[in-house]
């Protein structure tokens, strides 16, 4: 899907191509290209999916366990374990025992984990200003909503299995 054409060109699609597929074929090629920009800028040894993560603790507001850290990123156990003990191990989460499940841990960021998350947005704003060049505001806050629908439905794809 990502990874050809280029963010100035239209979106194409061979023939036939149904419009839905067109559009998270635009989306992915947008998702790769951001994620080299962010990959670039982020502070520190702060990688991508490092901040990823602290964006979602941010964006939800609360915690969550690892296990359903690695459901929602469509990660292995495994890999968001890695991912967590590298946070930790900066001081950007904790992982604490469950108290509901003795078996299972709660994850929490930090204060310095947000910070972290709002150095790498400091990071990221004068590139993102240079992007939005030619885009207006009112035309983002009216994608929102529909992207916000798309997100919801691939979120229930997702779940369905």
């Amino acid at each position: 899907m990502a990874g050809e054409g280029s963010e100035r060109e239209a979106p194409r699609g061979a023939a036939g191509d149904p419009l839905v597929f067109r559009l998270l074929n635009e989306i992915g090629i947008i998702d790769q290209l951001a994620s080299r920009l962010f990959e670039r800028v982020m502070p520190g040894d702060l990688t991508l999916p490092q901040f990823v993560v602290l964006n979602h603790f941010v964006r939800l507001g609360r915690p969550s366990s690892p296990l359903r850290l690695a459901r929602a990123f469509q990660v292995t156990k495994s890999t968001m374990t890695n991912t967590l003990q590298h946070l930790e191990r900066a001081g950007l989460v904790t992982i604490e025992p469950d108290p509901q499940d003795a078996r299972a841990k709660v994850v929490f960021i930090t204060d310095a984990g947000r910070a972290a998350r709002e150095a790498a947005i400091a990071a990221l704003t004068p590139r993102l200003s240079s992007i939005a060049d030619g885009i207006a505001a009112q035309d983002v806050e009216a994608a929102m909503p529909l992207l916000a629908r798309l997100r919801a439905n691939l979120d229930a794809e997702r779940d369905r299995g």
